[in-house]
């Protein structure tokens, strides 16, 4: 199978603006997702996807394969799609195309490979990673993606609630009776899914808990979830970056 990895980078942020170029110990954060992601054994190939000029800018400093798109596109689904279609017109075909997200600069490779893994089984269209969740507050965290599967990792439901609910028990003993998962957001999809995914209009489920992978669902699109071991730390605001222990500079 050949593999398209993407990552998309867009400058405007309501909690974190330019954050795609962020120092973190001496290198924009878009250049160390990259150089992360060039580790993965699956990718046949690796490009950035972005609408600003000074991200664009910063990927040809550092040598990285950078795509303009455009600047009306609402998700980083749609903006992966703008570039296949572009480079099928060029007549270079992916059968596999990976959404990575740009605000991980600490990605682990073995990540990508995993999801990339997943399309083994002919029958998968999308898949994406959950991470078993160990700490209360996470689980009650609303920012925290939770995932429900069946027995055979298919999704059911995302939410940003405790899901499933635990009846029987207080909240603080939750975690102790019923595993939970929260979902890591990198996604596969075959080239076909993604082309007709992309046209779908938003659903109802999506627009309550602000979640485009329900509008999938909500269609009868199928997301296969593996699960990882591995702890990611997204960027989300400057103070993020107390995390790692680093400074971000403008």
């Amino acid at each position: 199978m050949k593999i398209l990895g993407i990552i998309p980078a867009r400058y405007q942020s309501s909690r974190f603006p330019g954050k795609p170029l962020a120092v973190i110990d001496g290198k924009p954060m878009i250049q160390r997702v990259y150089e992360q992601a060039q580790k993965a054994s699956s990718i046949t190939e690796l490009m950035i996807a972005t609408d600003d000029e000074r991200i664009f800018n910063a990927v040809k400093t550092f040598g990285g394969n950078v795509f303009m798109t455009s600047s009306r596109h609402e998700s980083g689904t749609e903006r992966c799609a703008e570039i296949v279609e572009q480079l099928r017109k060029d007549n270079k075909h992916f059968d596999i195309i990976i959404n990575i997200q740009g605000d991980e600069p600490f990605i682990d490779p073995a990540q990508i490979d995993l999801v990339s893994q997943c399309f083994t089984d002919g029958s998968i269209q999308i898949s994406t990673l959950a991470k078993k969740i160990i700490q209360t507050n996470e689980l009650f965290n609303p920012n925290t993606v939770k995932v429900v599967a069946d027995k055979n990792n298919m999704a059911i439901y995302f939410s940003r609630s405790a899901i499933p609910f635990c009846r029987t028990k207080e909240q603080n003993d939750w975690l102790s009776a019923h595993d939970y998962y929260k979902h890591i957001g990198i996604y596969a999809y075959r080239y076909t899914t993604l082309e007709a995914i992309v046209k779908l209009k938003p659903s109802m489920l999506e627009k309550a808990e602000s979640l485009e992978q329900l509008r999938w669902i909500e269609n009868g699109y199928s997301i296969y979830v593996g699960i990882t071991d591995h702890e990611n730390i997204a960027i989300d605001t400057p103070d993020d970056l107390l995390k790692i222990g680093k400074k971000s500079s403008e």
